[in-house]
């Protein structure tokens, strides 16, 4: 497969989409008041958290730009 490369605003849109998608998963487990977020795994029952470190690891995206820009918050 070739290597798909992205420049200027294509990629930093694509970066900041993956970065906006991470935030917004954590940003829900936050604070005295933060919510039960559910993973569902591809093996095994989904597992019910509110520890936003657990989250942030099991977020993998499709597009590989917004991956990496999701895998920049860890």
């Amino acid at each position: 497969m070739p290597k798909q490369l992205k420049f200027d605003e294509d990629a930093r849109a694509a970066l900041l989409r993956g970065v906006n998608i991470m935030a917004a998963a954590v940003k829900a487990t936050l604070g005295p008041k933060g919510r039960n977020v559910v993973i569902d795994k591809k093996f095994g029952s989904p597992t019910i958290t509110k520890d936003g470190v657990a989250v942030a690891k099991e977020i993998e995206l499709k597009d590989p730009y917004e991956n990496m820009g999701a895998q920049m918050l860890k």
